[in-house]
C-alpha cells in the first residue's frame, strides 16, 4: 500500500507547499450476550483516506473512500479549494518546512494471539458461560458480556517524503450484571464500562483468572445489596487504579488539550481552567504527582511509534513533582499556542482530521504495597471501579460516583459500603495527593470512547495508575 500511496501523492496535480495522505483500513467485530443469549454478532470492515494539504500556511482537509488516483485527485483539489478559502479566517500562518516534517517508520501491536485463534462459536460459548458464571443467586437480575476487536492498518505519505505504516490490534472486554432485593438495586462489572480495552490479541480475552474474576463481581453485586449506605464525610480517600483512571482522564487530560486552552472546543467539549502562562508554572497538585503522556508502554490501548500527522511519539512527562510542563497539544496546536506539546494529533477514523486528543496518560508508581498504602489510615473509605461522573466545562469542578467501597479502619479494610461519590475541585484534589502506591499497585486499562471534537470523534485512550489515597475529601452517599 505504501508504494500505491506514494506512487498516487507524486502524481498529485494541486498547486501546494505540501500534501499528505493518511490511509486507514478498519475490521472490526462485536460480540455481546446478555443473560446467556447472544445478541450481536458483527463484522464490519471500512477503509479510505484523509487527504491534508498545506497552502500559503492554510491547512485543508477532504477525504475520500476510494484510494483510485482519481479519487485522491479530487480530495486534494477539493483540500485545496478549503484552504484558500480558510485563508480569510486564518489564525495562524504555519510553515512549511516545520508544519509536518518527514518521517519514516513502522509500529506494530505486541500479540500472541490473533484474532481468529479461535472461532466465533467458540467466543460466543465463553460470553455465554460468563454470564451464567455472574449469575450466582436469583437476585442477579441481568448479566452481560461483551467482547470488539478491531484490527487497524494505517498508511501515511507525504510530498516531503513520509512513510509510515503502523497495525494494530485492538481488543475491548467487559462483562456485568446487576442485582436487585425488593428496592435495592446495584451494579458492580469488570472495573467499570468497558475499562479492560488494550492492544494485544485474545489473550487479552481469557486467562487463567478470568473464571475467578467473574465469579467475584457477581457475588459483589450480591453483596452490595447487604451494604451500608457510603457516609457523608470528610476523609481519608483510597481510589484504586480503575477509578483512577476516570480521575486522570476527566480532570488532568482533557484540561491539558491545547485546543481547549485556545478555545477551539469551547462551543462543544469545553474550555479549560488551564491558561497558556501557566505551563512551567502551575502547582497541579502535590509533589507525588507525576503524570506522563506515554506512547511506548506495551499493550496500552494507545501506544504507537506515530500520531496521524507523522509526529514521532515519545514519552514526555506532562506533570512533574506537582508541576505542569506541558500540554496535551499537537504540532499545530503547539506552533499556535508556544507551548510544549506531545505526538498526539489523532484521528477516530479515515474521514476525520487529527485533533489534539489524549494518548496514554500514566501516574507514575510511587513506592510500597497496597497493604502499606492504607495502614497508617485510621478512617477512610477505599472506592472502586467509576460508575458515574460529572465534571464542569472547565474541568474544574467535579463529581464521580463509584460502584464499590470499603471502609477503611485502623488500616484495615472492613464493611462494605454502596453508593460511594466524592467530590472536589480539581487543584484542591492533586493538592491533597499524599500517598502512591509502588509498582506492585500499577494497573493499566483504557476507554475506547473518549469523546471530542465537531463532528464528534470517539477514540480510544489509556490510563495506568497505582493505588493513590487523598486527604480531607468530601465523600457522601445517594445512587447515581
Amino acid at each position: 500500500m505504501l508504494i500505491e500511496l506514494t506512487k498516487a501523492i507524486n502524481n498529485i496535480d494541486i498547486a501546494a507547499d505540501w500534501v499528505g495522505i493518511r490511509a486507514v483500513k478498519d475490521t472490526s467485530a462485536t460480540r455481546n450476550v446478555r443473560d446467556g443469549i447472544p445478541q450481536r454478532n458483527g463484522k464490519s470492515t471500512t477503509l479510505g483516506a484523509m487527504v491534508e494539504v498545506l497552502v500559503d500556511g492554510c491547512i485543508g482537509y477532504a477525504a475520500t473512500n476510494s484510494l483510485q488516483h482519481d479519487a485522491l485527485q479530487l480530495a486534494a483539489e477539493t483540500a485545496y479549494k478549503q484552504a484558500r478559502s480558510a485563508q480569510q479566517w486564518s489564525v495562524y500562518k504555519f510553515a512549511t518546512t516545520t508544519a509536518r516534517p518527514k518521517v519514516v517508520g513502522e509500529y506494530v501491536s505486541p500479540y500472541t494471539q490473533p484474532f481468529d485463534a479461535i472461532g466465533s462459536g467458540e467466543i460466543n460459548d465463553i460470553l455465554v458461560r460468563t454470564c451464567k458464571t455472574l449469575k450466582v443467586s436469583d437476585k442477579i437480575v441481568q448479566t452481560v458480556a461483551e467482547v470488539i476487536t478491531t484490527d487497524r492498518e494505517t498508511w501515511f505519505v507525504s510530498s516531503n517524503g513520509s512513510e509510515v505504516y503502523q497495525k494494530f490490534l485492538f481488543i475491548s472486554t467487559y462483562y456485568g450484571t446487576t442485582a436487585q432485593d425488593s428496592g435495592v438495586v446495584q451494579q458492580r462489572t469488570s472495573n467499570g464500562w468497558q475499562a479492560h480495552t488494550y492492544q494485544g490479541g485474545l489473550e487479552r480475552f481469557q486467562d487463567d483468572k478470568l473464571w475467578q474474576r467473574v465469579q467475584r463481581i457477581g457475588e459483589e453485586a450480591i453483596e452490595l445489596l447487604g451494604a451500608e449506605e457510603c457516609p457523608d464525610i470528610r476523609t481519608s480517600l483510597v481510589l484504586a487504579p480503575d477509578q483512577m483512571m476516570l480521575q486522570i482522564h476527566e480532570s488532568v487530560g482533557h484540561p491539558l488539550e491545547i485546543d481547549r486552552i485556545l478555545g477551539d472546543e469551547r462551543n462543544y467539549a469545553g474550555g479549560s481552567f488551564v491558561k497558556k502562562s501557566d505551563f512551567g508554572n502551575l502547582v497541579y497538585g502535590s509533589k507525588l504527582m507525576n503524570i506522563t503522556f506515554d506512547p511506548t508502554v506495551p499493550g496500552e490501548i494507545a501506544s504507537y511509534a506515530f500520531d496521524d500527522t507523522g509526529a514521532v511519539a515519545t514519552r514526555e512527562y506532562l506533570i512533574k513533582e506537582g508541576v505542569l510542563q506541558r500540554g496535551v497539544g499537537s504540532l499545530e496546536s503547539q506552533a499556535r499556542a508556544g507551548i510544549p506539546g506531545v505526538a498526539c494529533a489523532r484521528a477516530c477514523s479515515w474521514n476525520r482530521p487529527a485533533i489534539d486528543r489524549m494518548a496514554n496518560l500514566n501516574l507514575e508508581p510511587g513506592e510500597g504495597t497496597f497493604d502499606d498504602v492504607i495502614k497508617d489510615i485510621e478512617h477512610g473509605v477505599y472506592m472502586e471501579s467509576n460508575r458515574s461522573w460529572s465534571i464542569d466545562d472547565r474541568r474544574y469542578k467535579f463529581q464521580f460516583g463509584c460502584e464499590y467501597a470499603k471502609l477503611i479502619e485502623n488500616g484495615k479494610l472492613t464493611k462494605t459500603l454502596r453508593n460511594p461519590n466524592y467530590r472536589a475541585t480539581t487543584p484542591e484534589f492533586w493538592g491533597s495527593l499524599v500517598k502512591v502506591g509502588g509498582a506492585s499497585t500499577w494497573e493499566m486499562y483504557g476507554t475506547p470512547f473518549c469523546g471530542k471534537g465537531e463532528p464528534n470523534q470517539a477514540i480510544w485512550v489509556g490510563h495506568g495508575s497505582p493505588v493513590c489515597v487523598f486527604a480531607d475529601v468530601e465523600v457522601f452517599g445517594g445512587g447515581a
